[in-house]
């Protein structure tokens, strides 16, 4: 189900679910295509289709300690999803559509302790975007992502990807700076993709 929310021109749907955090990375974008188009093409997303070398090849050592773990005779964790639409929110353990503003902004919400070799996320199934904004429990961290949308001159756009990240706890956010500090490259490579990929199918739907 889609969420359609309306703000004033200057506010960011991404500040009413986390304003305040702790870490946080933005990559943009120009489009060579209107605001229209990108959107749409933006609303065409599907995340789980963003690949690079370097992306491809994060993900695979992202999953080594899945595999030590079978190796020692833990479950194997559930084979990631074909299909990542952002629009409505990916299919993933701990992560929520928080809303979106037409041609304008899509914000997307996660719950989990993403800093541990074997990530776990929350149960968010049933949470709302009020209840995300107003989550506190210790030990747990929140991700807040959005793409939002602006037209650049008259017919190209400018795209940017935020991911904030908010740990309440002192030896969490300690634990978490650490895991931090190595994986920032590839987050912001892999959102780079990202709007690379938006940018290639604006430009195709502009055209």
């Amino acid at each position: 189900m889609t969420t359609t929310t309306s703000t004033s021109t200057t506010e960011m749907l991404i500040d009413r679910y986390l304003p305040s955090f702790d870490w946080t990375i933005v990559e943009h974008t120009v489009v060579e295509a209107d605001r229209a188009a990108t959107w749409e093409a933006l609303c065409a997303l599907d995340l789980a289709q963003v690949h690079s070398p370097l992306m491809d090849a994060a993900m695979a050592v992202r999953g080594l300690p899945d595999r030590f773990g079978r190796l020692r005779g833990r479950p194997a964790a559930a084979p990631p999803p074909v299909h990542l639409p952002l629009r409505g929110g990916p299919s993933l353990p701990g992560w929520l559509f928080l809303g979106e503003i037409a041609e304008r902004e899509i914000v997307l919400g996660a719950v989990g302790r993403f800093w541990q070799p074997q990530i776990e996320w929350y149960d968010v199934s049933g949470m709302t975007p009020e209840a995300f904004a107003a989550f506190a429990e210790p030990n747990w961290g929140r991700i807040a992502a959005n793409f939002s949308l602006r037209s650049y001159g008259t017919s190209r756009s400018l795209v940017s990807y935020e991911a904030r990240t908010s740990v309440g706890d002192p030896d969490s956010a300690h634990r978490f700076a650490r895991y931090w500090t190595l994986v920032r490259p590839f987050v912001g490579h892999i959102m780079r993709a990202a709007l690379a990929t938006v940018a290639t199918d604006a430009a195709r739907r502009a055209s």
